[in-house]
């Protein structure tokens, strides 16, 4: 394989499964002694990148803005040195896509898009289906992509599954005391003998945290000392909805049973101390990566079967793949799989090591047309 030279544009590398995957991705490049290039405004991950050993060039590239064009002949002078160009979010992807015309027709690069989400329905959007390959996360995602974009050939269309560490997420005992007592150390509301439920995810509706008191209301009135933990929902800028999460909590009754907290880095230590997790999202998600991680752990995963975590969980967990918004069904169904805890999957084929060969084998085949 020849050296390569990618250039992965996305708006900024604060958090998130679009930055992670560019990370991702770029280690592999590295790895494998190509240049990766990773263009952003920068953000909280970028000593991540540079450990790596990744370049990284700071474009403002994710503000939506008519400014955002002065940014263009940057965008042009990296794709002129690409062998590929690689847009994961769509405003890098118009400038991108804009550059790329620009350039003459012997010195443009090959340009690669990924759906990393079910965005609106637009021209605007759109933008990700004109890549040459379009990597899609999930198999959701390609649906979407052909339903809402007929003019679209599927030929171009490539199903490359986020993945996880396995060794980050290696599995842990159920239950695992000393790690349930660690994070009742920090959080004593989840201190006790009953299980613990764990909801991650950023402070908004969209997650379900209401659903998730529900939920815990429920099981406790039925008699279960249930616990639930929800870190990420306590986050800067969203205070009014934090005081809405804590109004519902104590109408519920669960006040001293909940522990609403800032998110936290060690994810595997939060899934191995509980005994049951939630993937509630009220909107579809394109994947939903707690649940693989929650799964390779060893944790049984209950959600909402719609968009990639109800394909994710009818896949590998169908236990927990409730319809959405069946309240009644989900309790049923969490009070199940406390009771008796089931039978995990005992590999996980959507690995890290998987994602970043296919990647890296897409780049080999397009620039080999």
């Amino acid at each position: 394989m020849r050296r390569l030279t990618v250039v992965q544009l996305l708006p900024a590398l604060e958090a998130g499964g679009v930055e992670r995957s560019t990370l991702e991705i770029a280690a592999a490049l590295v790895g494998a002694g190509h240049r990766a290039i990773v263009a952003s405004a920068g953000g909280r991950m970028l000593p991540q990148l540079d450990a790596i050993g990744a370049e990284h060039v700071r474009l403002a590239i994710g503000r939506k803005s008519p400014w955002v064009l002065r940014h263009l002949p940057a965008v042009r002078r990296l794709c002129a040195q690409a062998d590929i160009v690689h847009a994961r979010s769509r405003l890098p992807a118009w400038l991108a896509w804009w550059a790329l015309r620009t350039l003459p027709a012997a010195r443009r690069r090959h340009f690669i898009t990924t759906a990393h989400g079910l965005n609106s329905v637009s021209r605007y959007s759109a933008i990700m289906t004109r890549g040459e390959r379009v990597i899609c996360v999930s198999n959701t995602v390609r649906d979407y992509l052909l339903q809402h974009y007929p003019q679209t050939d599927p030929a171009r269309l490539r199903v490359i599954p986020r993945g996880i560490d396995p060794h980050a997420f290696a599995p842990a005992p159920l239950p695992d005391t000393a790690a349930r007592a660690r994070v009742a150390h920090h959080y004593p509301r989840l201190a006790g003998n009953g299980p613990l439920l764990l909801l991650p995810g950023r402070g908004t509706r969209l997650k379900g945290h209401a659903d998730a008191i529900a939920l815990l209301a429920q099981l406790r009135a039925s008699g279960l000392d249930a616990r639930l933990w929800m870190p990420g929902a306590q986050q800067s800028g969203r205070e009014a909805y934090l005081r809405e999460l804590e109004q519902l909590a104590q109408t519920a009754g669960v006040t001293a049973a909940l522990a609403i907290t800032a998110p936290t880095d060690a994810m595997r230590e939060a899934y191995a101390a509980c005994d049951l997790v939630l993937q509630l999202s009220r909107k579809p998600e394109a994947l939903g990566r707690t649940v693989l991680e929650a799964l390779a752990v060893g944790r049984p995963v209950v959600g909402w079967a719609h968009g990639g975590v109800g394909e994710l969980l009818h896949e590998l967990f169908p236990q927990g793949a409730v319809p959405a918004f069946e309240m009644s069904e989900m309790t049923r169904r969490a009070g199940m799989l406390l009771a008796q805890p089931p039978t995990l999957p005992v590999t996980m084929p959507y690995t890290l090591d998987a994602m970043q060969e296919a990647t890296l084998a897409l780049y080999q085949e397009i620039t080999n047309v």
